[in-house]
């Protein structure tokens, strides 16, 4: 018995079936052509591939968070990271509430941490996590020197300890290396300036701070002795991880690297200048 038969359609439904008919064997046409079609395109290669095992002594590829600003606006900072010769694997917007774009697959390195730095480690961008803040960071003061007026609003900080915490657990980054690009770039880069909440990080468990008891007790000690020499900060600066040159000197690189620290560790100056502080809050660093 026919399906027109067996439910007796009327004379408009038995016009439609015939349209219904082509229209199943066209889409049944479609699917094997495309179907084969795959077939014709998949790689040949002369070897199966199992993966149905997997080593046990392996890890994840990231060891460093690197957190920086865009030193623009958040249409600028899109632009730039998903169009230009930089990016970054996320950038956290200034957006009500918060909001964070995933811009690159952390399984892919970032383009955002350039010529970089840390505990030996160099050229960054295959072995980390780069987050972008949108923040227009410093200005001119008008004396030659820089001032960084606009603070991180209160969703950029709740967001950004959120995602670090998330990154961070995920694959099993140190504290210690949870850093600013002005800390394994000192030479070239400000980012994220000393308005960027570093103590508050660290509460949450997110990156080093430093015992502050201790290093009161160790600035009395300095003020009374005197400031170590280029060599001391050096050494030391080395100690905590920043790619600094034993010259002996406070040259340029020295200067900037001193800043950089202050940025991260002393923010009310970070001028560069070794004083007595500076060198307490260094030691007592861990």
């Amino acid at each position: 018995m026919t399906l027109m038969r067996s439910l007796r359609l009327s004379a408009p439904q038995a016009r439609i079936l015939p349209w219904l008919r082509l229209r199943h064997h066209g889409l049944a046409g479609l699917l094997c052509a495309l179907a084969l079609a795959g077939c014709a395109t998949a790689p040949s290669r002369p070897y199966t591939l199992d993966d149905s095992l997997q080593a046990a002594s392996q890890s994840s590829r990231v060891r460093f968070i690197v957190l920086h600003y865009t030193a623009s606006d958040r249409a600028r900072s899109l632009q730039l990271l998903s169009q230009g010769k930089v990016s970054s694997h996320y950038l956290v917007s200034d957006e009500l509430p918060g909001k964070v774009y995933a811009l690159v697959d952390e399984n892919r390195a970032a383009w955002h941490a350039g010529p970089s730095s840390w505990y030996g480690y160099t050229w960054l961008n295959a072995s980390s996590i780069g987050i972008e803040i949108v923040n227009p960071g410093w200005v001119d003061d008008g004396r030659g020197g820089r001032a960084w007026l606009h603070p991180f609003n209160e969703a950029q900080i709740q967001a950004i300890i959120a995602l670090v915490q998330d990154i961070a657990q995920r694959h099993g980054v140190e504290p210690r290396n949870i850093v600013a690009h002005s800390d394994i770039a000192p030479t070239r880069k400000q980012d994220p300036g000393p308005l960027f909440p570093w103590k508050r990080l660290a509460a949450a468990g997110l990156g080093r701070w430093y015992d502050e008891a201790l290093a009161a007790d160790f600035r009395l000690a300095f003020e009374a002795k005197g400031v170590p020499d280029a060599a001391w900060f050096q050494e030391n600066l080395a100690r905590v991880g920043y790619g600094i040159e034993r010259t002996g000197n406070f040259d340029e690189a020295t200067i900037k690297t001193i800043a950089a620290f202050q940025m991260h560790y002393r923010p009310a100056r970070s001028d560069g200048l070794p004083d007595a502080e500076t060198a307490a809050v260094l030691q007592a660093l861990r």
